[in-house]
């Protein structure tokens, strides 16, 4: 049997999550070892680079490097969206981890009411962080 007529098997759901896992493992020692202040190898912000201005996710990375530290404050100051989401998050990737563990079709069952509010609060916050002033200084990294 030659490898092109070599028949590929889809990769098993669950071998996906665990794969997912590791990568999320990796990625979090290597924020946990190297803060994003002193070290210049991780990806810059596009959006705010070009416009100056705050995208939603700016100050996440430096965030998340002072939650695997345990300072939850300082990195609710850096990006409060980051440490609001992440129980929501940790609830779906658990959910999706459930499901795949039990070879059950995954949903993400969201209705679209909440998915617009989500893409509201997005916006809104990222109004917000760029504009002056005093009260609107508090969303920005």
């Amino acid at each position: 049997m030659s490898l092109s007529t070599a028949p590929f098997k889809a990769a098993r759901p669950a071998t996906v999550l665990a794969m997912c896992v590791l990568l999320a493992a990796v990625a979090s020692l290597v924020l946990f070892c190297f803060d994003p202040r002193q070290y210049h190898f991780y990806p810059v912000c596009f959006f705010h680079k070009a416009t100056g201005l705050l995208c939603p996710g700016c100050g996440a990375l430096r965030g998340f490097h002072e939650l695997l530290h345990g300072q939850l404050a300082a990195a609710f100051r850096l990006n409060p969206m980051l440490v609001v989401s992440l129980p929501f998050l940790l609830w779906f990737g658990v959910r999706y981890g459930l499901q795949a563990a039990r070879n059950q079709p995954s949903s993400p069952a969201l209705r679209p009411a909440w998915l617009w509010l989500i893409l509201t609060a997005v916006l809104v916050v990222s109004v917000l962080r760029n504009l002056p002033g005093t009260p609107f200084a508090l969303l920005r990294p």
